[in-house]
């Protein structure tokens, strides 16, 4: 990646994290178009739901089939500007912090503590932490490297006692390792690292620090090597098969786990994505190229010691088909099987975040993180049931899987590719969930339903679905029920060969990324119809004019880039993480709150930032105890053993031969109120 990064973002992070997908030509060759509507073609509801079925049938939708869904997507923008009123988690925003910088900032008035750390004991049998007598039984007994998903679970009444869950993304051998480790043995603590940690938590008293319990009973890792029920139409199909495992039911372990959501019934889910660059493929099929699988060692080199990640074996030629699902994870029963669910689709999910609807059924809304790749939804079959925990278990066994066709209502000589406002002062218009299995049905011609979900990228591209700038966290907002997706961004939008700006993704070679908000017709989750609008438009306004935040004024918000990870406050307010930072001035990435109503909607405004090389991950807001929860992932990335970039959490500046360890240790932290 080196030459290709732009702003923060460090190329070994692309090399490790994601096998460099950027410096690649980006798998999705299909010629989806931007479906633009025709002007005075009015369509109502009812033919709009019609049409919304039929596959790769290009739809046009008029201006006033749906416009009562959204309501007004602006209310109270015209009451005037000024300061917050009342607020729960009250701060004043930090100054944006230069990327040298290695150091953790908080508002005024707030304090910060690390609550666990990568290579912290956390099961029976577990040691302290030691740099230097590193082996991969005692990583499988500790907490895992890089979290990305967070969430903090209270368990009891009182407050005091509560459920840390994470998952852990990737590793970063040149910064964990001391000169000499046996490689070997380097490579067994990396598949040690990988996966998941679920550790109790405990304090004195509501808004005091959380602590981790070693050895507690809820206590638990899963790493690469764990194994998960296959679950779904695909689950046993004989593309899911393997020597190991001819019934194609079990597969071993989870990797590339970005971010996930937490269900209504108490489960953790995450997201598997970048997986294919643990493979060692043949890259020859359509199927694999769709997926990114090559003919090249893989990341980290594990075909060297377990078969299976050498998928040009005819034994291990589906093994990469049983990674890239949303993974489901019961932080209650430390002796369940965690499960890989089929029936969501397979790509290279950021994560799944779950909505009951109305009528009952589950929604979970989901984003493929590739450049030009797509947005999901799946609707389960079954109705949830607050006092049946154990059926809710299997809602997202079954159900059915739509992708996201955009529509914009703005002529096409106003998107231009700049990012400047059409006339009507909003990026917006209307869109459509286009069903690829329904009622355990293929919708898409030629593909069966175990097809489509294995393959799910090629029936998206068959079922002519818009081309997004990277969809990664997928959130429905708990107060209104609207859904934000935030799109990180996309540096080849609009290059020659590649797809042009539309009204969903309105900058060519869009570097700073954005937000859209859906509303679902007549805010039913289970709709096949949607209107949408750009909430943000991210960059810093002092040097890009092509910002907008939803009609805030630019020269009082905090510059925002790249944004990643989504979560809510108790009054409604979105949080977002940063992963890239604002990239023509090298700031630090950060958590962002917004106001999403009122005259205070689109005021973006910074409340923390992270280390040097770092990204802010997992945003947690327990506001009502005063309370953010961030996970930070890849501090003092670019550094080495011998030279860090980073001494965070700790910042002990010492050498190994003095027994402290030379560089950074990814964590959980916990920012209060002092």
């Amino acid at each position: 990646m080196s030459g290709h990064t732009r702003g923060k973002r460090s190329a070994v992070t692309c090399a490790l994290k994601c096998d460099s997908a950027c410096a690649k030509p980006a798998p999705n060759t299909s010629d989806n178009g931007y479906f633009r509507d025709i002007a005075g073609k009015a369509l109502s509801r009812r033919h709009a739901l019609g049409l919304a079925g039929a596959g790769a049938v290009a739809l046009a939708v008029g201006s006033s089939g749906l416009a009562a869904a959204a309501g007004p997507v602006q209310a109270g923008l015209a009451a005037g500007r000024g300061t917050a009123g009342r607020t729960i988690l009250p701060f004043k925003a930090i100054t944006p912090v230069a990327s040298t910088e290695d150091t953790f900032v908080v508002p005024q008035g707030y304090t910060w503590d690390p609550i666990i750390r990568w290579g912290d004991p956390i099961l029976p049998g577990g040691v302290p932490f030691d740099v230097n007598s590193q082996t991969a039984e005692k990583q499988a007994l500790a907490w895992g490297y890089n979290n990305d998903y967070t969430d903090v679970i209270v368990t009891n009444k009182a407050g005091t006692k509560a459920l840390l869950c994470c998952n852990n993304e990737y590793v970063n051998p040149n910064i964990m390792f001391p000169p000499g480790l046996d490689a070997t043995e380097q490579l067994k603590i990396a598949m040690a690292a990988h996966g998941f940690g679920i550790v109790e938590l405990e304090r004195s008293a509501p808004g005091e620090k959380w602590t981790y319990v070693p050895s507690a009973p809820k206590n638990r890792r899963i790493t690469a090597s764990t194994p998960f029920k296959l679950t779904g139409p695909a689950a046993g199909s004989d593309l899911l098969k393997t020597a190991a495992d001819p019934t194609g039911t079990v597969a071993l372990g989870t990797i590339g786990n970005c971010s996930g959501g937490t269900t209504p019934w108490g489960t953790i889910l995450s997201g598997e994505e970048n997986f294919n660059g643990y493979f060692h493929a043949t890259g020859t099929s359509a199927e694999e190229k769709r997926y990114g699988l090559a003919d090249k060692p893989s990341t980290y080199g594990w075909e060297a010691i377990e078969p299976r990640f050498d998928a040009r074996s005819a034994d291990y030629a589906n093994e990469p088909n049983r990674f890239g699902y949303i993974v489901e994870i019961d932080p209650t029963d430390p002796t369940s099987m965690p499960k890989k669910h089929t029936s969501m689709g397979r790509l290279k999910h950021e994560g799944a975040n779950v909505i009951v609807a109305d009528n009952g059924h589950v929604v979970a809304y989901m984003g493929d993180d590739e450049r030009f790749d797509y947005l999901y939804k799946f609707v389960s079959k079954g109705r949830y049931n607050p006092t049946d925990r154990r059926r809710n278990l299997t809602l997202l066994d079954e159900g059915d899987l739509y992708v996201a066709r955009f529509h914009g209502d703005s002529p096409a000589s106003e998107i231009d590719g700049t990012g400047t406002l059409p006339s009507d002062g909003q990026f917006d218009g209307y869109g459509q969930w286009i069903p690829l299995v329904k009622n355990g049905r293929s919708q898409i011609a030629g593909m069966s339903v175990e097809q489509v979900l294995v393959y799910t990228r090629l029936a998206a591209d068959k079922a002519g679905a818009t081309k997004m700038d990277r969809c990664e966290d997928v959130q429905p907002s708990p107060k209104t029920g609207k859904v934000y997706v935030a799109c990180t961004n996309n540096s080849q939008r609009g290059t020659t060969g590649k797809a042009p700006a539309d009204e969903p993704n309105p900058r060519n070679t869009n570097r700073d990324g954005h937000i859209v908000e859906i509303t679902e017709d007549d805010g039913d989750h289970t709709s096949r119809v949607f209107r949408w609008n750009l909430v943000i438009v991210a960059g810093d306004p002092a040097v890009n004019g092509a910002t907008y935040f939803a009609g805030y004024p630019k020269d009082k918000v905090s510059p925002i880039s790249c944004p990643d990870n989504l979560a809510f406050d108790s009054e409604g307010n979105l949080w977002i993480s940063t992963d890239g930072a604002p990239s023509s001035i090298q700031k630090l990435d950060g958590l962002f709150k917004v106001p999403l109503a009122g005259p205070e909607r689109g005021h973006v405004q910074q409340f923390l930032a992270v280390p040097r090389d770092a990204e802010t991950c997992g945003p947690v807001i327990h506001d009502r105890d005063g309370s953010v929860f961030v996970a930070v992932q890849h501090p003092g990335e670019e550094g080495t053993w011998e030279a860090p970039n980073s001494y965070f959490p700790d910042y002990v500046e010492g050498t190994a031969a003095e027994g402290d360890f030379r560089g950074p240790r990814p964590a959980v932290v916990q920012v209060r109120k002092a």
